[in-house]
């Protein structure tokens, strides 16, 4: 595991943000000097902006790092918006437009990668180059069970949603046990670092009020912004800034099968980098020097 310097100080940022109509105080991390770098961490039960401070630490030397936590999740109570992928798309707008940067690099993990793209897209002169860490784009349950079982996903998600029933059913999937064999089955490559600190850290961010609304909308694909392999490899082409995927060497087989999918159109730039879906906690380190190289 990464050791983390303390050379720079790290401070906190509220940002009042208006998304879909809704105020969504918006805490960021801030730390560094030196060209701006936007930090966009995944969408997950487990994620939050403190998964991307070791990151933000390794480039803070030389860059001014801001990282957000995504509206319905993070280690605070959650902003009640409506969890589709157009608040998401929403958000970044209304981030870009108060924090407009311009970013010399975005970095994002996981399931924000094709919310990031789609940003450049909207936003061509905001970001000098993207690099994408694990890329997603499809919800565990979707990813796991395939879309011909898509007619469970609203009624699981429905049943997660409701008072009392859905609290309970929350509480029981995403207890420290589970937690730690989630973690050691998928998001670190390496077992002894997925420490009782470590899943003690990731069950706070679960027990946030309204935790489970964000978790039931993720993991049902309610969050996923293309519905296709095909609509995703679309949002890369021409008049983007270049783009870098770091592929972790232990990736998931389905999610690594859509990263390789990725490279292979040959629209990006790859590297390789240790870890499986969350190297950049895990490996921040190796992960800064495949940014930087």
């Amino acid at each position: 595991m990464t050791t983390l310097s303390r050379d720079q100080p790290l401070t906190t940022r509220i940002l009042d943000l208006t998304v879909a109509g809704h105020l969504v105080p918006t805490p960021c991390l801030e730390i560094g000097k030196g060209p701006a770098v936007l930090l966009l961490p995944a969408l997950s039960s487990i994620s939050a902006r403190e998964e991307m401070r070791p990151l933000a630490r390794e480039l803070s030397a030389d860059h001014r790092c801001l990282v957000p936590d995504w509206p319905g999740f993070g280690a605070q109570a959650r902003a009640r918006v409506p969890l589709e992928p157009a608040t998401y798309h929403a958000f970044l707008d209304a981030l870009l437009a108060t924090a407009p940067g311009p970013y010399a690099l975005a970095i994002a993990a996981g399931h924000a990668a094709p919310y990031l793209m789609a940003a450049a897209r909207r936003h061509p002169k905001a970001f000098g180059r993207l690099v994408l860490v694990a890329p997603t784009w499809r919800g565990p349950l979707p990813t796991a069970m395939g879309p011909q079982r898509a007619h469970w996903f609203g009624r699981i998600r429905r049943a997660v949603e409701m008072p009392l029933v859905g609290e309970a059913l929350y509480r029981i999937n995403i207890s420290p046990p589970i937690i730690g064999r989630m973690m050691r089955a998928h998001v670190y490559a390496e077992a002894a670092h997925v420490t009782p600190e470590v899943i003690r850290a990731k069950h706070r961010i679960t027990r946030q009020t309204g935790g489970r609304f964000g978790t039931a909308a993720f993991v049902t694909g309610g969050l996923d912004p293309v519905g296709t392999r095909e609509e995703f490899l679309d949002l890369f082409g021409p008049d983007l800034p270049p783009v870098r995927v770091l592929r972790p060497e232990r990736a998931p087989r389905r999610s690594g099968a859509e990263m390789d999918a990725l490279i292979e159109t040959g629209r990006v730039e790859a590297r390789t980098v240790p870890g499986a879906l969350s190297p950049h906690e895990e490996f921040s380190s190796e992960v800064a020097a495949a940014i930087r190289s």
